[in-house]
């Protein structure tokens, strides 16, 4: 059995679209709402089931997008600022984060199991993905299983 668990950030993590304007900072390449969005759920339960997930042998990974048609400065510095995100709000060293430019597949970068709330990313995704509200439930099951 494959053990490895992606998580999408924008929508699934952290409430990127809650933050006034999203759109527009995007539109000017502003980093503000990587950096101002609230977490969607309790980030110290996850962190903790994450942990142990990791001692049990998976692999715990971001994949998220950058956004739409940024510039490859923009995709950097919206790496760095995501990756500063989860440094705030999460107490677990993911194995990778992996910040790519809008659109990328995501099969293609990590199978596994995927947290995502798009639900056209979780439909095209070539392994087993869920919506995001089933994190924390789904974490447990793993984790006891």
């Amino acid at each position: 059995m494959m053990k490895i668990i992606n998580f999408d950030m924008d929508g699934t993590l952290a409430d990127f679209y809650g933050v006034e304007n999203w759109l527009n900072y995007l539109t000017n390449e502003d980093v503000t709402p990587y950096e101002k969005a609230k977490p969607l759920y309790n980030t110290v339960e996850i962190s903790a089931l994450l942990s142990e997930l990791q001692k049990d042998g998976y692999e715990i990974n971001i994949i998220s997008w950058g956004a739409k048609n940024s510039s490859e400065k923009f995709l950097d510095e919206t790496k760095k600022a995501k990756i500063a995100w989860l440094e705030k709000y999460f107490d677990v060293k993911f194995d990778n984060i992996f910040v790519v430019p809008y659109g990328t597949p995501k099969d293609t970068i990590k199978k596994g199991i995927l947290f995502d709330d798009d639900n056209k990313i979780r439909i095209a995704y070539n392994g087993v993905s869920f919506k995001p509200k089933y994190i924390i439930s789904l974490l447990y099951t793993l984790l006891f299983k």
